[in-house]
């Protein structure tokens, strides 16, 4: 019976050193050939998220300009005309304001995205480490913001659902 597997046991995992053997590493002939295939990939997603950013802050500055004519056409809704010119500034600002904020978060990913691929390629015609450490550092930059925008993204969850709950409550008392 002692020379049976359990089934019930803990997998056991090799022992791992506390300092990682950086200098027994190297790079293959088919992992030059997936980062040279990924570089300019990489540079062309991060140049279309630069030409995004551009005009979603075009967008942003359009909304200030079209403020004068949003409050016009509120102002033919019955009961907005005395509001209008309010209603009209304050979305117009908050769309304009909301805009360039998502014009900045799509920029940096796309910069890190761009850089990654650069760098890749500045390896892959260099050779130095340096290159290679600061492509896979920009490549961590770019994970790690996408990490905390999804961060941020799960915390506000709870306060939309709490909001949609309050919503739903204030419609059913109103009627």
């Amino acid at each position: 019976m002692s020379d049976s597997v359990n089934p019930f046991e803990s997998p056991q995992t090799a022992v791992i050193p506390e300092k990682p053997l950086v200098a027994q590493g190297t790079i293959t002939e088919t992992m030059l050939i997936y980062l040279k295939g990924a570089s300019p990939w990489l540079r062309f997603i991060g140049i279309l998220g630069f030409i995004g950013a551009g005009i979603t802050v075009l967008y942003g500055i359009a909304f200030f300009a079209f403020v004068p004519i949003v409050g016009r056409v509120w102002g033919e809704i019955p009961g907005f005309k005395q509001f209008s010119a309010f209603m009209g500034a304050a979305f117009g600002g908050t769309m304009a304001v909301f805009l360039m904020g998502v014009a900045v978060l799509v920029f940096f990913p796309s910069l890190f995205i761009y850089r990654f691929g650069d760098k890749i390629r500045s390896y892959l015609r260099t050779g130095t480490e340096q290159e290679l450490e600061l492509a896979l550092k920009n490549n961590k930059s770019f994970w790690k913001f996408i990490g905390i925008l999804h961060i941020i993204e799960l915390a506000f969850i709870p306060l939309l659902i709490i909001g949609g709950i309050i919503a739903a409550v204030m419609v059913a008392f109103v009627r």
